[in-house]
């Protein structure tokens, strides 16, 4: 895979922005960046360099597909080769990465946006990953959180955006995610909460299900369902705030009993 030195230089401009954004730098190097960035000492090039060694030193993504199915086998289940259902889709792109369709498995406005305001003095402002990001969380870093986990994902995420469709890694991300009570994958999910295939669920069902993967315990519609209708709802909304629903439509959905199993 050959990766321009702009896209390196993105990288780790992103990388940085990232962390500052989850507040996630220490003091020591927040110094730093402030200091190269406010004096000049050729950020370009020095980023480009970090972003080509943190791209050279993170692995391959050529082994993704594999991962997500020796994932899928271990919780005993199959991951599937089928195309993500719109709904599903939709819904989940709609609460999890707005910009995911047009992304380069990061999110530069977001990130670099993040970056500007903190070096003027301002604080980051919490944003979530990307899909990418969260596909090369469950597949690379073991679920990892870490500073240096999290800056690799940024590369992982870039380069799988690089090496696979908008589509398979949809697919892949909705093989390998969890979503409560053993259900791993959406498959699992969609028989395990409805009773029904992932392509046979309808507007709500598939809404309660992308709410899942943020935080399946605190949103688990079983033990939960105060919880899980308020985060259909917030993802309903977002369904409307991107034109897949109507306002019509979110009252009428919204209305509709949770019906998981």
């Amino acid at each position: 895979m050959t990766l321009s030195a702009f896209t390196a230089g993105t990288v780790a401009v992103l990388a940085l922005g990232g962390l500052l954004r989850r507040g996630l730098l220490p003091r020591w190097l927040r110094r730093l960046v402030a200091r190269a960035c406010v004096v000049g000492l050729g950020m370009a090039v020095v980023l480009a360099a970090a972003g080509g060694v943190l791209l050279a030193v993170t692995p391959g993504v050529g082994d993704a597909q594999s991962r997500v199915s020796a994932q899928a086998a271990a919780h005993g289940v199959t991951a599937t080769d089928l195309s993500t259902p719109p709904k599903v889709a939709a819904a989940l792109v709609a609460t999890e990465d707005a910009r995911f369709w047009h992304n380069p498995g990061i999110d530069p406005a977001g990130d670099a946006r993040a970056l500007l305001v903190w070096l003027r003095g301002g604080g980051g402002d919490g944003g979530g990953a990307t899909i990418e990001q969260q596909l090369a969380k469950m597949l690379y870093t073991n679920g990892q959180r870490t500073r240096p986990d999290q800056v690799e994902q940024v590369a992982l995420a870039v380069k799988l955006a690089h090496d696979y469709p908008k589509g398979r890694i949809l697919q892949m991300y909705l093989s390998t995610a969890y979503f409560g009570h053993g259900y791993y994958g959406l498959d699992a999910a969609a028989h395990g909460y409805f009773k029904t295939s992932p392509a046979h669920l309808d507007w709500p069902q598939a809404a309660l299900l992308a709410g899942l993967v943020q935080a399946p315990s605190a949103y688990d519609p079983l033990h939960n369902p105060d919880l899980a209708r308020q985060r259909r709802a917030e993802v309903l909304v977002r369904l409307k705030a991107v034109g897949d629903l109507t306002a019509r439509q979110v009252r009428a959905f919204d209305d509709t009993p949770l019906g998981v199993a």
